[in-house]
């Protein structure tokens, strides 16, 4: 399972950078813009996905790992 738990965090990096060049395209142009809208919403899906993969390691190594610390991106 520590295996899995490895690879799904992996992953925190590639999800971390869709969430940036989503805040990136964001923060680009018009602020009223369709596309500044939709770059939120991925922002926001990106992230609750996150939250959602950080949540399965933590479970993965719940027990098995006991002296990693936890992974926090700072959002709530």
């Amino acid at each position: 399972m520590l295996e899995l738990a490895d690879r799904l965090e992996a992953m925190l990096d590639e999800l971390s950078d869709m969430a940036m060049d989503a805040l990136r395209r964001a923060t680009s142009g018009d602020p009223d813009s369709a596309e500044t809208g939709e770059a939120l919403t991925l922002e926001r899906r990106v992230l609750k996905a996150r939250r959602g993969l950080e949540k399965s390691i933590a479970a993965l190594r719940e027990g098995a790992d006991q002296g990693r610390v936890p992974l926090d991106d700072g959002a709530a």
